[in-house]
C-alpha cells in the first residue's frame, strides 16, 4: 500500500474511534457499524505491518513474538501460501489446467483416485455450475490437527467458489475439493 493509503488507514481508524466514543449520543447501531469498520481498518493494518515486517526480511518466529503467537499462527493467519517451487498461488496449476502438475504434490492415495482426466472434469464441472474463472482471492491457512487447510477464494462469471486443499505434514496434498 502506499503511504497516502496507510494516511487514509490512520484516519480512517480516527474517525472510528470518535464514533464509538459518541454511542451515548447515537444510534447503538450505528456504534456497532463503526466498530465493525474498525476492526477491518485494524485488520487490515495489521496485514500491511506484517507484509512490511516480511518484506524486510524479519521471520515469522519475530512476527509472532510480537503478536504474543507461535510463528505458525501468524504464518496461518497473515501468511499467503504460495508454491515454493514456482512462487505462484496454490491452485493456480488447477485453474490453468495444468492437471498433471497439480498431481505432483497429492499423497500416494489421492494420486490413485486422482488421474488427471478427472481433475480436468471436476474443474470443467465447477465451471459448468458458475461460469468461467476470473480469479482467486487471498488463500487462507490454518492447521486441523496434523493438517494444514488451505481455503482459497474462487471468483468465477456468474458465482464464487472456494478451493480447499489439505497437507499432511511431509507437504503432499491428501485432500482436494472445490464448492461452489
Amino acid at each position: 500500500m502506499t503511504p497516502t493509503g496507510r494516511h487514509d488507514n490512520l484516519d480512517t481508524v480516527d474517525r472510528l474511534a470518535d464514533a464509538i466514543a459518541r454511542v451515548g449520543s447515537g444510534s447503538s447501531l450505528a456504534a456497532l457499524a463503526a466498530a465493525r469498520d474498525l476492526a477491518a481498518a485494524a485488520s487490515e493494518t495489521m496485514q500491511q505491518a506484517v507484509d512490511r515486517a516480511r518484506a524486510s526480511g524479519h521471520s515469522w518466529r519475530e512476527i509472532g513474538d510480537v503478536l504474543g503467537t507461535t510463528r505458525q499462527a501468524a504464518f496461518q493467519r497473515f501468511g499467503h501460501p504460495v508454491d515454493p517451487r514456482t512462487g505462484a498461488p496454490m491452485f493456480a496449476a488447477i485453474t490453468e489446467g495444468r492437471w498433471e502438475e497439480a498431481r505432483r504434490d497429492l499423497n500416494a492415495k489421492m494420486r490413485q483416485g486422482l488421474d488427471a482426466k478427472r481433475l480436468a472434469d471436476g474443474w470443467a464441472h465447477m465451471a459448468g455450475l458458475v461460469g468461467a474463472y476470473e480469479g482467486m482471492g487471498e488463500p487462507f491457512a490454518h492447521r486441523v490437527a496434523e493438517n494444514t487447510v488451505v481455503e482459497i477464494p474462487l471468483r468465477f462469471e456468474a458465482g464464487e467458489a472456494t478451493g480447499r486443499v489439505v497437507f499432511d505434514e511431509d507437504g503432499k496434498v491428501t485432500g482436494l475439493w472445490m464448492r461452489p
